[in-house]
C-alpha cells in the first residue's frame, strides 16, 4: 500500500536570498533617505546597518521555509541590527566615530569571514554566489574604512593653514588675506567650498587689491561647532573676524553659489561697510519660489548629503570629482572634500539654507553701489528659471552689469576661463569703487 506526500513543496534557498537582499536594500534606503534624511553621520550609519540587519533577518526567517534553512543568518542579523540601533540611540560625535574606526573594521572583517564560512557549508546554487557578492561588498567597506583611517593624516597636519586663525565668539576662524589696496575683497564660499577653493581668484585679484578668503565654521582651518550657523550668525562671526584681523572697509563682497545669500545678508546688516558686490552664479534667496524644480532638488540633496560622511569614512570620498585647480593648489581642496567633515559641513549648511534664504531676502536694494552678476551658461541651460532668478539678483542695484559666462557652476571659481571672467568682474567693481565711476563707463 502506497501513500502520497501532501505536504507543500519547499522553495530553494536562492529565492530566500533574493528576497532578503531586496528587503535589506529597501530597508536601508527607506531608513537613511526617508525616516532619517539628512541625519548625523552616526544616525545615518546606524540606519543603514539596521536596514542590513533586517535583510539578514529576512534570510533567517524565509530560509526556514526552504529546502535548506540558514540559521547562521541570525548572527549577522543581530550584530548589524544591534550596532545600528546603538548608533541611532547614542549618535556618537565625529571624534568618537574616529576612535571607533580604529576597531570596527577588523571586527567587521571577522564577522564577514565567519559568515562566509557558515554560508559555504549550508548554501548551494546561485544563492551562494549572491551572498558571496554581498559579503564581498561588506569586506570592501571595512577594508576601505581601515585603509583610510591608517593612511590619512589630519587635515590641518597635512595642509598647514596659509593664513591666520583668530578666536571669534569662542571658536577659531581662519582667514587668508593677500595683496594691497582698497577696497578689500571678501570671498564667500559656496556649498562644498572653503578658502583654498578660491586659489585662482585670489592669485588674480590680489594683483590689484587686497583679497580675503575665509572659512565659515566647519570648513577648512576653522573650528567645528556643535550646531549649524545661519547667515545672521555667520555674518556676526565674519564682522568680528575682520575686526580682530585688522581688515577695515570698505569691502567688495563676492559670493559664489550659496555664498551669494551670505554676502547679501552681510550687506543688509552692515550696509555702511559694503562698497560693491559680485555674484558668481549665485543661488537666489528666492530659489524655492523662483525655480520650480528646486524644492524637489533640495529634498534630494538633503538625503544625499546625509550619507556623504559615512561614504567618506569608508574611503569612497575619493570617487567624487576632484578639484580643477592646479595640482599643488588642488591637494588641500581634495583632502578636505573627500573627508567626512566636508560631508557634515555640506549637510549642515543645506539644513540651514531655508533660513539663510529668508535672512538674505531682507536686502531689497544695493542702491547705486556697483554690482556684477555672472551667470553660468551651463546652469542656465540645465535649470529652468535660473536665468530669471539671476536677472532678479541684478535688479538689486541701479549700477549693474549682468553677463553670461561660458563655464560650469563650479568652473566660475576653479576653471581657468571661468576664473578669469570672475577676476575681471571683481576688478571692474574695485575700479568703479576707487574711481567713483559707474560700471558702464568707458
Amino acid at each position: 500500500m502506497s501513500t502520497t506526500d501532501t505536504s507543500p513543496t519547499k522553495r530553494s534557498s536562492t529565492s530566500a536570498v533574493v528576497i532578503s537582499l531586496v528587503v535589506g536594500m529597501v530597508a536601508s534606503a527607506v531608513l537613511t533617505m526617508v525616516i532619517f534624511p539628512g541625519a548625523t553621520e552616526g544616525v545615518s550609519t546606524g540606519a543603514a546597518l539596521l536596514g542590513f540587519g533586517i535583510g539578514w533577518s529576512a534570510l533567517y526567517a524565509t530560509s526556514g521555509r526552504t529546502t535548506r534553512p540558514q540559521p547562521w543568518a541570525a548572527v549577522p542579523a543581530v550584530a548589524m541590527a544591534a550596532t545600528g540601533l546603538a548608533l541611532i540611540a547614542f549618535d556618537p560625535s565625529d571624534d568618537t566615530l574616529g576612535v571607533l574606526t580604529w576597531g570596527w573594521p577588523p571586527l567587521a572583517l571577522a564577522l564577514t569571514g565567519w559568515t562566509y564560512l557558515r554560508m559555504r557549508r549550508n548554501m548551494v546554487g546561485a544563492g551562494r554566489w549572491l551572498v558571496s557578492a554581498t559579503l564581498l561588498v561588506f569586506a570592501a567597506a571595512a577594508i576601505g574604512a581601515g585603509a583610510r583611517q591608517v593612511s590619512t593624516e589630519p587635515f590641518a597636519e597635512a595642509n598647514p593653514a596659509p593664513g591666520t586663525t583668530f578666536s571669534v565668539h569662542g571658536h577659531d576662524l581662519h582667514i587668508d588675506c593677500r595683496g594691497q589696496g582698497s577696497p578689500t575683497v571678501i570671498l564667500f564660499n559656496g556649498l562644498g567650498e572653503f578658502s583654498a577653493s578660491w586659489a585662482r581668484i585670489v592669485d588674480g585679484a590680489a594683483l590689484t587689491t587686497r583679497v580675503c578668503a575665509y572659512d565659515r565654521p566647519g570648513q577648512g582651518w576653522s573650528d567645528d561647532l556643535a550646531e549649524p550657523q545661519d547667515a545672521a550668525a555667520a555674518t556676526e562671526d565674519l564682522h568680528a573676524l575682520l575686526g580682530v584681523a585688522g581688515e577695515t572697509g570698505s569691502f567688495v563682497l563676492v559670493g559664489h553659489s550659496i555664498g551669494g545669500p551670505y554676502a547679501l545678508t552681510y550687506a543688509h546688516r552692515y550696509p555702511d561697510e559694503v562698497a560693491g558686490m559680485v555674484l558668481l552664479d549665485s543661488t537666489s534667496p528666492h530659489q524655492f519660489d523662483a525655480i520650480a524644480s528646486y524644492p524637489r532638488t533640495y529634498s534630494m540633496m538633503r538625503r544625499t548629503y546625509g550619507v556623504m560622511p559615512t561614504l567618506a569614512r569608508l574611503g569612497l570620498g575619493a570617487l567624487l570629482e576632484g578639484s580643477h585647480l592646479p595640482a599643488e593648489e588642488a591637494r588641500p581642496v581634495d583632502d578636505m572634500n573627500t573627508s567626512p567633515r566636508a560631508g557634515r559641513n555640506g549637510r549642515d549648511e543645506l539644513e540651514t539654507l531655508p533660513g539663510v534664504f529668508r535672512q538674505a531676502q531682507r536686502l531689497t536694494t544695493l542702491g547705486d553701489r556697483p554690482l556684477v552678476v555672472l551667470t553660468s551658461n551651463a546652469t542656465a541651460h540645465d535649470t529652468g528659471g535660473w536665468t530669471a532668478a539671476q536677472t532678479q539678483l541684478a535688479a538689486l542695484s541701479s549700477d549693474v552689469v549682468h553677463n553670461v559666462v561660458d563655464a560650469s557652476h563650479q568652473g566660475m571659481v576653479e576653471d581657468p576661463a571661468g576664473a578669469a571672467a570672475s577676476i575681471e568682474a571683481i576688478t571692474s567693481v574695485v575700479r568703479g569703487v576707487r574711481n567713483n565711476t559707474p560700471l558702464a563707463a568707458p
